[in-house]
C-alpha cells in the first residue's frame, strides 16, 4: 500500500509541476508511467482526481480576479453600468473560448482516450509544440484583456481543443494561440488558466460517474487525495513561477526542453 502511495503522490507532483507551464502534463504522466512501469498506467481518474487538484491551485492564485469577473459580470447584467462592462464582456469570452474544447471532447472523447496511451504519439507531440512555442517566443503582443475580440477568444479556443490531444501542451497551445493574436504576454497567460479552470471542471463533472463505479475505489481513496493534495500544492507554485517567466519572455527554454524529451521519447520510449 505504501508504495502504491508513493507511486500516486509522485504522479501528483509531476502533474501539478506540468500543467501550468507548456510541456504537457498529460504526456510527463505518460512518459513517468512507462519509465517505472507503474500499475495505475490506464487509470483515468487518477488522472481527473490530480487534474482537479491543479484546479484548486489556480482558481486559488486567480481567485480575486474570478471573484471580481463574476461580480461584475452580473452586475452589469443588472445595471448596464459601464464600468462592469470589461469583465462581463470578459466573462463571455472565457465561455467562448472553452466552447471548442468542449465540443471535441464530447464528439471525441472515445477516439481521443483510444490514443492516450501511445507514447510515441506523445513524442511527436512535444515536438510540435517545441516548434510552435520557438515561433512564438519572441513575440510581445500589444493586446490588453479588454481588447481580446470574440475572434481572438475563438482562435485560442481552437488552439485549446487541438491540446485535447495526448502530448501537445494545453497552456502551450493557448499561449500560443493568444500570442499569435497579439495579446501582451501577461494577457495571454492570464486568459489561457482562465480557459483552464472551466474545462478542469467540465472534465471533473464528465468524470464522476466513472470514479463511484470503480471497483476498488475504497482502497484507492488514500493514494487519490494525496495525489491531488500533491498535484494543488506544486500547481500552485509552478503556475506562479510560469507566470514570472512569461514576464520575462523566456518560453524558449520550454522550447528547446521539449523537443529534446520528444526526440528521446520517440527514440527509446514504446
Amino acid at each position: 500500500m505504501l508504495i502504491k502511495v508513493l507511486e500516486y503522490v509522485f504522479l501528483g507532483l509531476i502533474q501539478g509541476f506540468t500543467e501550468p507551464i507548456p510541456i504537457s502534463s498529460s504526456g510527463h504522466l505518460l512518459i513517468f508511467k512507462k519509465l517505472f512501469n507503474f500499475d495505475m498506467l490506464n487509470d483515468i481518474n487518477f488522472e481527473i482526481i490530480v487534474n482537479f487538484g491543479s484546479f484548486l491551485a489556480i482558481f486559488f492564485l486567480y481567485r480575486k480576479e474570478i471573484f471580481q469577473i463574476i461580480k461584475d459580470f452580473f452586475s452589469y447584467f443588472k445595471t448596464k453600468d459601464d464600468k462592469y462592462k470589461e469583465n462581463y464582456k470578459y466573462a463571455w469570452l472565457i465561455v467562448i473560448g472553452t466552447i471548442p474544447a468542449g465540443l471535441l471532447g464530447i464528439f471525441l472523447k472515445d477516439k481521443i482516450d483510444l490514443l492516450s496511451d501511445n507514447v510515441k504519439l506523445v513524442g511527436f507531440a512535444l515536438i510540435i509544440t517545441a516548434i510552435a512555442l520557438f515561433l512564438i517566443k519572441d513575440f510581445k503582443g500589444k493586446k490588453d484583456k479588454s481588447q481580446i475580440t470574440i475572434l481572438d477568444s475563438i482562435i485560442i479556443g481552437l488552439f485549446q481543443a487541438v491540446a485535447l490531444f495526448p502530448g501537445i501542451s494545453r497552456s502551450g497551445a493557448t499561449i500560443v494561440g493568444g500570442m499569435s493574436t497579439d495579446l501582451k504576454r501577461q494577457t495571454a497567460v492570464n486568459y489561457s488558466f482562465m480557459l483552464y479552470l472551466p474545462i478542469s471542471v467540465a472534465t471533473l463533472i464528465l468524470g464522476v460517474k466513472d470514479l463511484f463505479a470503480t471497483p476498488n475505489l475504497s482502497s484507492l481513496m488514500l493514494p487519490y487525495f494525496l495525489g491531488m493534495i500533491a498535484s494543488a500544492v506544486l500547481t500552485y507554485f509552478s503556475a506562479k513561477w510560469f507566470i514570472n517567466i512569461m514576464k520575462k519572455g523566456k518560453l524558449i527554454y520550454f522550447s528547446i526542453y521539449c523537443m529534446i524529451v520528444g526526440i528521446l521519447v520517440i527514440l527509446f520510449l514504446k
